[in-house]
This record gives structure tokens, sequence and C-alpha cells, in this order.
């Protein structure tokens, strides 16, 4: 997975390859998937929502630019595979995910492979954690129509925001950084994510 789908894509922080060879993906995804667990694609883990695919995993991750001490916000759970690799990359993770089913899976998935340090909220996270901010790092594994703007504010000064912003059809990964001046933002690949649902995504469902 790091040489055939990381390393030739373009993936070349070292931090985040050696991150993603430690974490076991096939734990975090159904039990009837597991051998599919390393194909580059995303894999559906239920309820409608899905693990996203090694290579968005090391593009959002490279993006955040993370160097180790940082405390990072990850909104859109799903499998807690995504929140297990920032909590190589990073010293102190909170994850968010609205479906209760899922929360569990993902607190029970953290565990058993040594995560379970990551924080794992039930709610709404488009509108972050602000009693855990400022973060340094916040990461969105859903699609938003727009940055939202309250993790925005729950970003430190210098924090960066990943977020995949565009339709329901088709996004692109942006990088905001908070600044003095407002946010700076920076465009990377194209993707698809399910969307980010919540007050500040797509709505409720």
């Amino acid at each position: 997975m790091v040489d055939r789908q990381l390393r030739r894509r373009g993936i070349s922080d070292e931090r985040v390859l050696e991150a993603m060879s430690r974490v076991p993906r096939e734990l975090f995804v159904p039990e009837s998937m597991r051998e599919l667990s390393y194909d580059d694609g995303a894999l559906p883990i239920g309820f409608g929502q899905t693990i996203s695919q090694p290579y968005i995993v090391g593009a959002i991750a490279t993006l955040l630019e993370l160097s180790g001490d940082e405390r990072v916000l990850d909104v859109g759970t799903g499998s807690g595979y995504q929140a297990a690799v920032l909590a190589e990359l990073a010293s102190d993770v909170v994850t968010v995910e609205r479906v209760p089913e899922l929360v569990d899976c993902a607190r029970a998935a953290l565990a058993h492979t040594g995560y379970d340090r990551v924080e794992v909220r039930l709610g709404d996270g488009s509108l972050g954690v602000s009693e855990r901010a400022p973060f340094d790092a916040v990461a969105v594994a859903a699609a938003a129509p727009s940055v939202p703007g309250a993790l925005y504010e729950q970003l430190a000064e210098g924090g960066r925001l990943v977020v995949p912003r565009g339709s329901r059809l088709g996004q692109e990964l942006v990088q905001v950084v908070k600044t003095e001046d407002g946010p700076v933002e920076r465009a990377s690949v194209p993707c698809r994510f399910v969307p980010l649902v919540g007050a500040g995504g797509f709505g409720r469902e």
C-alpha cells in the first residue's frame, strides 16, 4: 500500500508513510471485507458511510503538516482508521461521529489496536468541539459546500484545516491556514466524499 498507492502517487512525507505502515487498516473495516482492506479505494462500513481510500487519508495527513506535538480534531470518525493514523502523527486527537453505532465500533477498534488515547465523541462534527479548542489541525472526512465556520474558528493561529469542499457529486481537498489576515487557502487533489451532515455541512438528513 505504502509503495504502490502512496509513494507512487506523490505522498512523500516520511512521517505520514511510516504512520500508515504501522496502523493495521484491516482491523478498521468490516470483517467480511478484510481481504479488500489495502485496495486502492473506499470501502463501505455501514450506515451510508465509508472508510476513505489509503491515498486520500495520506493526502489529508500530509496537508495537515503535523510534527508530533499538536492537538488535532478529526471530523467524521467512521471506522476510526483516520483517527488512528492521526494519533501516530500528533499528541492529542479528538474525533467526532454523528452515528452512534459507528462511535461504538470506532471506540472498540481503536482500543483493540492500541489507540484508546483517542477521544471519540458522538455529535455534530461540523460544529467542532469548542471546549477542547484551539486545535492545531482539523481534518474533515466528509464533503462540505464551504469551509465550516465553526471549525475554522476553533483553529489556533497558524493552524491547518483540511476539508473536501464542493458539491455532493465532487469536491477538492482544500487546506485552509488561519492567519492574522484571515484564511489562506490552497487547493489539493480532486476527491469524492460522503456529505458532511450537520449545521456546518449540507444540513440535517
